[in-house]
């Protein structure tokens, strides 16, 4: 495991309590930095918090709801002095079902939490960041938001708005000392996939050349560079986690 340098450094992860928010999360702390969990489950968030050990604490935020994001942004900094990174890893999958189907409510939820989310955090973090003219930012988007899988439009659509956002957001504060970044795993076994068919489930490994779902320690490892000091110039862009399905 090659060791990347983030001692000292805050770091914000949205679904940290479990899977890939919770890989990012271990791999920050062995690379010396300290983690504040925000998750909508805040009793889980406390429990991984206690297993990661010292210099990690734990909010109960729903990212979908500014004033929810608002407070523990200011909460995390009252704590911590700063925030140094952000990973905006909490999101939803949705039913799996055509879009014709599909009813508004669902699609409010899904874009509410993956795209609006990411927003609500950026939000209220790039500030706090923009005192010390420092940050890095890594958004979780998804193969899917590259290509469009069938029958989960919503969170197509809103992983692909987390990249456009990306790309805005980056050249904003590219004269500034943030970097703003994402990368679009393919598909890692994590809790989301409970809310998936088995069927649907073969149609994405079966599209990956590495014949493998990826592994979130692999995820992990490219967030937590894109977290470090080292990551000092590339900015609004797309980093890869698909296995050779997507190569662009």
């Amino acid at each position: 495991m090659n060791m990347i340098d983030l001692k000292e450094r805050i770091i914000v992860i949205t679904g940290g309590a479990r899977g890939i928010g919770y890989a990012i999360a271990e791999r920050v702390i062995q690379s010396g930095g300290k983690v504040a969990i925000w998750d909508l489950n805040e009793n889980m968030a406390k429990d991984s918090a206690s297993a990661l050990g010292s210099g990690t604490v734990a909010f109960g935020v729903n990212v979908a709801d500014p004033v929810s994001v608002k407070n523990a942004a200011a909460t995390t900094e009252e704590i911590f002095g700063r925030i140094d990174g952000l990973v905006n890893s909490a999101g939803i999958t949705g039913p799996v079902k055509p879009t014709i189907e599909y009813d508004v409510s669902e699609w409010k939820d899904v874009v509410d939490a993956c795209l609006t989310g990411t927003f609500n955090c950026c939000r209220h973090v790039v500030p706090v960041m923009l005192k010390r003219d420092y940050g890095r930012i890594v958004n979780i988007s998804s193969v899917a938001g590259k290509e469009g899988n069938p029958n989960i439009a919503a969170y197509s659509a809103a992983k692909a708005g987390v990249l456009g956002f990306t790309k805005s957001l980056g050249k904003e504060l590219a004269k500034t000392g943030i970097a703003v970044n994402a990368v679009t795993p393919t598909t890692a076994k994590t809790p989301i996939l409970d809310g998936l068919t088995p069927e649907f489930i073969e149609y994405m490994r079966v599209r990956i050349p590495r014949d493998r779902f990826v592994e979130l320690h692999e995820i992990a490892s490219m967030v937590v560079w894109l977290l470090s000091e080292e990551n000092s110039f590339t900015t609004a862009s797309t980093f890869d986690l698909s296995g050779g399905r997507t190569t662009y």
